[in-house]
Order: C-alpha cells, then structure tokens, then sequence
C-alpha cells in the first residue's frame, strides 16, 4: 500500500465519486473508510425519500447556495450532469411532482449504491473499511486499523471526511481539531437544516401535519410542509429558513401563513355574517385540521375576534427558542473556510491535500441540494487532480 500515491479518506458521495473520476483517468486510487461499511448517511438520508438532486433550472438551482463558490463547483458539475452520471451507471431515474430527482422504483438506495461501487471496483478503486483517520502531514496520513497504526505516503490526498451531523454515519467532525491544530480557518460548525425548538403549548400537535403553507421569517418565504413534534417543528420550509434565522440571536419570531390562496380581506369577508366560527374556517375558509387545532391554541378572546383571526390565519406567529442538537439534525453549516482552499479546492497550506463535501464552509436546503454539491465538489477535485 505504501506505493499507492492518490488517496481519499471518506466512503461517503463526494470521496467516491473523486476516487471514480481519477480512475477513469487512470490513476490508481485507494479510500479508506472509518465505518464498516461506505456511504452510511447516503443510504440514511435514503430512508426518508432517495431524492439525488432537483430538476430546477440551473440558475433557480444554485440560488439555493449562499456562497459564490460553491455555486461556481454546482454549476460545473450540475443536476443535468448528474443525471447523466447516474445514468452511465444504470441508474434510471424520473422527476417527481415537486420537481425532486428520484431513482425510478425498481432501484432502492442500497441498490444505487452497489451499482455504483461494483462500477469502482472494475475501475481497480481500492476501499478499505475500518480505518480511522488520526492525521496528516506534508508527506504522510496516518491513520488506525483496530490496533495497528498506518503511516502512508502520498502524492495526493483527498479528504472527504463529512459534517458533525448524524455521528452513527461517522460525520463525527473530529477532523476539526487536527485542522485548527495546523492553523487552517474552521468556520465554526453548526446544525443546519434542523426542526426548531418552541414553546410547550404546540407539543400538543405532535405528529400532525401542515400541508401548503408559507413559512416566513422577516422578508423571506417559503411554501411547503411542515410537521409538529414533540419539542416543536419540522419540514422543508423550516429548514430553508436555517440559513437566515441563524444569523439573528434566539428567541426569535417566525410566521406561518395558514391560506396562502387567500388574502386577509377575503378570509375576514367569509367569518363575517355568522356566530359560528368553526364551521367557516372548516367549510367555507376550508383550513385543514391541524390549522384548526393551531388557531385552538389561542386564548378565547383572540379566537373570537374576527378581524384578528382573519391577521392570525395569515400571519400566525411561532416563537422559536432553539435550533436541534447538531447530532440530530440532516447536515451542519460551517467547515473549511474557503480562504483556506485554492480554486481546485487544495490547501494553501498544504498542496496536494485536498477537501470534499459537506467539510467544506457551504450549506444547501434539502430537496436534492445537498447531495448535489457533494457530487459536485467530489468531481471538481477529482477533475483538478486529472488535469495537473
């Protein structure tokens, strides 16, 4: 193994698929993995919808990442080339209604995945599970098998090491400290694409949900669905809002529009004319269930004050008083600040150590995004090592 030059540290989508590429340039390639097995949170975040990437014309696409970039290696390697990808491994897939990128049925997450690591293994890529990354130097990364310690030579490195979300999957983000010990900029990791802690009166809803709402914090909006919890609210609209409210200091206000087909005046035009609420927000306003039990959880007075119900239906306020724990949470923002990293995504401190996916300083809603850019930054690497 010592004569083996390209080494990448991390199984999961962005380390395997810069192993695939230098591959197929011809460059021999070994991976070492710290679980048993690769691509762990792949095939988790494959339990709840096998979502690739999204068919969103590309600009409308890379408006969903904060930095310039990141959007720069999305566009690069976009949804398009994806698809493509996917296909050259024969992976079909379909569009789903709300524009999301799915393997067609007869594929299951375990299934892309073999595909794809039977298609490495022709290729000659070597993984080796097991192996748990200590360090790195100028010439060398060490690294632990069991009990027995590996110092192995390179010529390049490529680490793909994850977020600190989901540590069952092995993003346990201890890479951080190695990195802040060689003085490379860290931005500080943080939960990202989390459900939000409330207050104790809307763990009453848990387990119903909200379908076709806007949720909007100060000028921004999103349409989707959410679900209530047992500590407060989750959903594709209340992670799309991460990026912003975490920039403000908790507790904070966020608002949901319960009828977005309908304006204010509309809405308070229906209740007037009738002593009973209820059967109009039911039959005639045509609010679901759950928004009903949620405008319940107002104080009588508020309830039966037409004009203010009709506000509240439009504007029902939610104080947020936390983020999830990091470790709950689908992805983390933060990482390696790009400072640090060269346009080909190399060390400046280090040349020839290179870095991949989700440890690196960009984050993405769900809904295919974050995958994507796995993809992305793991061919933008493996393409930048293939042409020097």
């Amino acid at each position: 193994m010592q004569n083996h030059k390209i080494i990448v540290i991390g199984a999961g989508p962005a380390g395997l698929i810069s192993a695939q590429i230098l591959a197929e340039k011809g460059f021999k390639v070994q991976v070492f993995e710290q679980n048993k097995a690769s691509a762990r949170k792949f095939l988790v975040a494959g339990n709840g919808g096998f979502n690739l990437t999204h068919s969103e014309e590309i600009q409308t696409f890379l408006e969903k990442y904060e930095s310039i970039e990141i959007q720069n290696i999305v566009r690069n390697f976009d949804n398009k080339r994806v698809v493509e990808w996917l296909s050259k491994l024969g992976i079909t897939t379909y569009v789903g209604s709300s524009g999301k990128i799915f393997p067609t049925k007869n594929f299951k997450p375990i299934q892309v995945l073999k595909a794809w690591l039977d298609y490495l293994e022709k290729l000659g890529v070597e993984i080796y599970y097991n192996h748990t990354f200590l360090n790195f130097d100028e010439s060398y990364v060490y690294l632990k098998n069991n009990t027995t310690d590996l110092k192995l030579n390179y010529s390049k490195l490529i680490l793909a090491m994850g977020g600190g979300s989901w540590k069952k999957t092995g993003s346990d983000a201890k890479w951080v400290e190695y990195f802040k010990s060689k003085n490379i900029k860290i931005t500080p990791l943080e939960s990202a694409n989390s459900g939000y802690n409330t207050q104790k009166f809307l763990h009453q809803l848990q387990g119903q949900y909200l379908k076709n709402i806007k949720v909007s914090f100060e000028n921004i909006e999103k349409i989707g669905e959410i679900v209530f919890t047992k500590y407060g609210i989750e959903g594709s609209p209340i992670y799309f809002m991460n990026r912003f409210t975490r920039k403000q200091n908790f507790p904070l206000i966020i608002n949901l529009d319960l009828k977005p087909n309908l304006s204010e005046a509309e809405i308070l035009q229906q209740l007037k004319g009738s002593e009973k609420i209820s059967p109009i927000l039911k039959k005639k306003i045509k609010l679901s269930t759950t928004a009903l039990n949620l405008l319940k959880t107002l104080d009588k007075e508020s309830y039966l004050d037409i004009e203010n119900l009709a506000k509240t239906i439009k504007k029902f306020p939610i104080e947020i008083l936390s983020f999830r724990p990091i470790d709950e949470v689908i992805s983390t923002s933060g990482g390696v600040a790009f400072s640090e990293l060269t346009e080909n995504l190399e060390l400046k401190k280090f040349p020839n150590i290179y870095c991949a996916g989700e440890m690196i300083d960009w984050e993405a809603p769900t809904g295919g995004y974050l995958l994507q850019a796995c993809f992305s930054t793991g061919f933008w690497v493996g393409n930048s090592i293939g042409k020097n």
